[in-house]
Order: C-alpha cells, then sequence, then structure tokens
C-alpha cells in the first residue's frame, strides 16, 4: 500500500503497519468463516468432526438434530473449507480439514471453551 499522508498524525508511525495490512479479499476470508462458526450446533458438529470421521445419521443422532438440519450445517462448514468429506458406497463420511486453519479453530475452540480433547485426556490419565 502507498504511504499516504494521514488527516492526523499521533506520532505512531502507523505508515509502517500499513505496509504490511493484507489486502480486504484476506479479511474477506476470515470473515467468512466466522461467520460459518457463528451457530453454536454448528460449532458443535465441527468440533466433533475434529475428533472423529462420521456419516450425518450418526452426527443427527450424536446431535440430536434431523439429518436435513446436520446436512445443511455440513454444506456450509464444507464450502467455508474446514470440513471434507469422502463416499464409500452410499454413505458419505465428513470430518475436519486437515489445515493449519483448521487446527487453529479446533484449539481455539476449545481453549475459549475450556474443554480437553479426548486425546488430550487419555494421555494425561495414561
Amino acid at each position: 500500500m502507498p504511504h499516504m499522508p494521514l488527516p492526523h498524525n499521533h506520532g505512531q508511525h502507523i505508515e509502517l503497519n500499513m505496509d504490511s495490512l493484507p489486502d480486504t479479499e484476506a479479511f474477506k476470508i476470515v470473515s467468512n468463516l466466522f461467520k460459518q462458526l457463528c451457530d453454536e450446533s454448528r460449532i458443535r458438529i465441527f468440533w466433533l468432526l475434529c475428533h472423529c470421521e462420521e456419516c450425518v445419521i450418526n452426527l443427527a443422532a450424536m446431535m440430536n438434530m434431523s439429518s436435513p438440519a446436520v446436512s445443511h450445517h455440513l454444506r456450509q462448514l464444507k464450502d467455508s473449507g474446514v470440513v471434507v468429506s469422502r463416499r464409500e458406497g452410499k454413505e458419505v463420511y465428513y470430518k475436519a480439514a486437515d489445515t493449519g486453519q483448521v487446527k487453529l479453530l479446533h484449539s481455539m475452540i476449545e481453549t475459549l471453551m475450556e474443554i480437553s480433547c479426548p486425546s488430550e485426556q487419555e494421555k494425561q490419565e495414561g
């Protein structure tokens, strides 16, 4: 971003930070990702899929929701890139994508909610 004079000079040299400011598209991606996690059911589904791979019917039973409702949330999570799927015969299985963003989101959710991962509990108990 080119240097431009700012209306007020507070002596903070914000121009230095403006040089490293990501473009608007980068913030749009992050904003869209957070929009996907604005629903508590979607966060619970995402969290579950960080720990297991599961089909819609089992997820619906675990969430105490209808299959169409779970499918709706899965579609949004998949469109945002945090969930992936694979087909085996007639069954479709979902799990969290194996990306740095997903790992960070998972960790952030657990930290904010003070939830321990089942795998971490096993390590502590073992």
